[in-house]
């Protein structure tokens, strides 16, 4: 055995004596009838930080004898330090805003309640009843008048050992990563702020928030291979969403002309540092509008909910400043090709040319793969990661875009925008598809693709068909990764790092 397996393998033994320790505490407090799991309740008035902050407020108003009774309250926390001095102690604890000192003193609990409170260890939840006040090293303190034990941890926080660094078991143990890392709480906090300012944002332009369907019949609205679960009192098999898009197109069509939703899609494909099986999608949808009315609400909202929650519209990710403030750059597929490669795919003829031209430049295309397929996959080689600065990607080809509607004096490409910002796409939308003769076309097109080994391809929506036959106006509709949105406002790596519990791997056994 390796020096560094055996010192492994006295560190869990050390643990394990531990936890047995932590489990004789419990039973001794059980045999005592202070078991408490069978505490139901403690009333906290006052939380850290804003206790803090409010006893700073008042503090120079107090005279000395005024301090018990005009700043009394009950905390309630996670103790995080203890540092005991004989007759006195101190312990830190932690609650949802941060943490406080505690001073517990002997002569003020009782001999009986202070010999227990001795034995609480880091981890235990604890509730203090007390006032604040000021030590005389300046720290903002409660001084204790009782603490009761709220629940026993059996278990040991990793940083009394080695810290939580392992970082798939951050993401298995979210619980354990959120007690001993504040700053992955405060992520959490801000993603919470982002949606909210989200829907405040699209409720105070009129847009009213629906909720759509979960589980659908067909799969559609998105190109993504489908989650297929059974539903057995009817007997069929049905899909997780990929996407409400047709669905909020149906309400467009029944004479709502500003709807939204924010909720959970799901794509079985594969996962990396910006995507997972499931995450959250907004979908906005707004009649008598185009793909230019998407784009400037776009720009609005993001450049809106990062100065809310961030303070500003200039911001720092992964070491290079982006800023949000200045009007985003807006270049046709075709341009930024150009631009970076040199190729025009205006003057490429036929699909013949446009294969050849892949062949040349080494892009791999497969045989179903179209002039316009082949377009995007030149972007996607040798521009997207260059679309570092917020941008409109504008005008795709008809053959990526099954929904969107054609430009009039250019039909071969649509109305169609994706906003890309540190090379990577956070929104999509365009001009919706309203005409349902060019509409079964397309799904036609899809069917074919379906058929030929494409499981991401859309299927035929025949009630889809139907109603926008009954007429959808122009509309526009657009799409925002909320989870990447997330890791860019708040400067976060990867996709697991914004989801609080992401898809894992189970554990061999």
């Amino acid at each position: 055995m390796s020096d560094q397996n055996q010192v492994q393998e006295q560190v869990q033994e050390n643990v394990s004596e531990l936890i047995k320790v932590r489990y004789d505490k419990l039973a001794g407090l059980q045999e005592k009838g202070k078991d408490p799991f069978k505490i139901t309740k403690f009333d906290v008035t006052a939380h850290s930080e804003s206790a803090k902050a409010h006893f700073e407020s008042i503090e120079s108003t107090l005279e000395e004898h005024e301090m018990s009774e005009k700043t009394h309250l009950s905390v309630a926390g996670r103790i995080m330090a203890k540092r005991d001095m004989g007759k006195a102690s101190f312990i830190t604890i932690q609650d949802q805003e941060g943490r406080i000192q505690s001073y517990v003193r002997k002569d003020e609990l009782g001999d009986e309640d202070y010999a227990d409170f001795k034995k609480y260890d880091i981890g235990d939840i604890v509730g203090i009843e007390g006032y604040i006040f000021r030590t005389q090293k300046g720290e903002i303190s409660v001084r204790a008048k009782s603490v009761t034990l709220l629940s026993k941890s059996l278990q040991i926080l990793p940083e009394k050992y080695h810290g939580l660094k392992d970082t798939e078991m951050r993401y298995r143990q979210r619980y354990v990563d959120l007690i001993v890392n504040p700053e992955v709480k405060d992520t959490f906090l801000k993603r919470s702020a982002i949606i909210r300012s989200m829907r405040n944002f699209l409720d105070n332009k009129d847009f009213i928030e629906v909720e759509t369907p979960v589980l659908h019949s067909i799969a559609g609205g998105a190109a993504a291979r489908p989650f297929v679960t059974h539903h057995n009192a009817l007997d069929i098999d049905m899909y997780m969403r990929i996407a409400p898009e047709l669905k909020l197109k149906r309400l467009i069509v029944g004479g709502f002309d500003r709807v939204y939703e924010i909720g959970r899609v799901f794509r079985n494909e594969g996962m990396s540092i910006r995507h997972n099986p499931e995450f959250t999608i907004m979908e906005l949808y707004q009649a008598f509008a185009d793909y230019n009315d998407m784009m400037d609400i776009t720009e609005e909202m993001i450049r809106h909910v990062c100065k809310e929650v961030n303070g500003t519209a200039v911001i720092e990710y992964d070491g290079v400043t982006i800023d949000l403030d200045k009007p985003f750059a807006r270049i046709s597929m075709v341009d930024a090709v150009k631009q970076y490669t040199g190729v025009d795919f205006r003057a490429i003829k036929d699909l013949e040319e446009a294969r050849a031209i892949a062949k040349e430049k080494h892009v791999a295309f497969e045989e179903h793969h179209m002039k316009g397929d082949i377009l995007n996959l030149f972007f996607e080689e040798f521009v997207e990661e260059h679309l570092i600065q917020p941008t409109f990607l504008t005008e795709h080809p008809v053959e990526i875009s099954p929904l969107s509607k054609r430009k009039p004096l250019d039909p071969e490409y649509t109305e169609r925008f994706e906003l890309f910002i540190v090379g990577r796409e956070h929104a999509n939308a365009f001009s919706e598809l309203n005409d349902p003769i060019d509409q079964r076309g397309r799904f036609k097109r899809q069917e074919e693709l379906r058929a030929a080994g494409d499981d991401e391809a859309c299927e035929i929506d025949e009630d889809f068909l139907t109603a926008l036959e009954y007429g959808l106006p122009p509309t526009g509709g657009l799409g925002v990764g909320v989870d990447r949105l997330v890791m860019l406002l708040t400067n976060s790596a990867s996709i697991r790092d914004v989801l609080l519990f992401p898809t894992m791997k189970p554990i061999s056994e």
